[in-house]
């Protein structure tokens, strides 16, 4: 009988298209820790962005521009990681 949690489409998937599957999803769980971690350095430039934003002069705000970055980044590397993860069943842990 099918795994009846797998969507209908890979049901009968071929060998090499069921490998195909896996690398593209152990890929998006690699995008998705990617992404918390960006979260996480951006939460700690967080700390330094106001002070950089008050005390620098002119547009030279390093840090601002990196928590911006950072940002961006994970929001990059969120939104694909979901992308290539989706219709995952499963806790994929590496």
């Amino acid at each position: 009988m099918a795994n009846m949690l797998l969507s209908p489409k890979e049901r009968n998937l071929t060998p090499d298209e069921v490998e195909h599957l896996d690398k593209r999803r152990r890929r998006g769980q690699l995008f998705l820790v990617i992404c918390f971690q960006c979260l996480i350095v951006s939460t700690l430039l967080t700390l330094w962005t106001g002070q950089d934003l008050t005390y620098s002069p002119g547009w030279a705000h390093p840090v601002a521009y990196w928590n911006a970055t950072t940002l961006i980044l994970a929001t990059f590397f969120g939104l694909t990681g979901l992308r290539l993860r989706r219709g995952s069943t499963e806790f994929i842990s590496y």
